[in-house]
C-alpha cells in the first residue's frame, strides 16, 4: 500500500498485491486504486482496465508539466464520482 496523493479534496492509494503463477512460472501483480473523496466521504476502489486508465491519465498530466493540485483533484474527481462505498472509520 502506497499513498500517492493527499489533497485538501482526495486521497489515492495503490494497493499492489503479488500473486505467483505456477511454481515455473513468472510472479503477476495484481492491486488498484482507491481513491477517497474528503467531502462527499465516498471511496471506490478501481482495479483492471479502469485502473489503467486512471494511472495513464495521471502520467499524461505529469508529462504536460507540473499540474496544479486543482488539475490532479479535476482530473481524480472523474473517477471519485463513481464511488458509491461510504467512508466508515472503525
Amino acid at each position: 500500500m502506497h499513498m500517492l496523493y493527499n489533497s485538501d479534496s482526495f486521497i489515492v492509494v495503490q494497493f499492489e498485491v503479488p500473486t505467483a503463477e505456477e511454481d515455473t512460472g513468472p510472479q503477476l501483480n495484481r492491486g488498484g486504486f482507491e481513491i477517497v473523496d474528503k467531502f462527499a466521504r465516498k471511496e471506490i476502489f478501481i482495479e483492471g482496465a479502469l485502473a489503467e486508465s486512471f494511472q495513464q491519465g495521471v502520467q499524461a498530466l505529469i508529462e504536460d508539466g507540473q499540474p496544479s493540485e486543482d488539475e490532479i483533484d479535476e482530473f481524480i474527481e472523474r473517477y471519485a464520482m463513481m464511488g458509491q462505498q461510504p467512508v466508515v472509520m472503525h
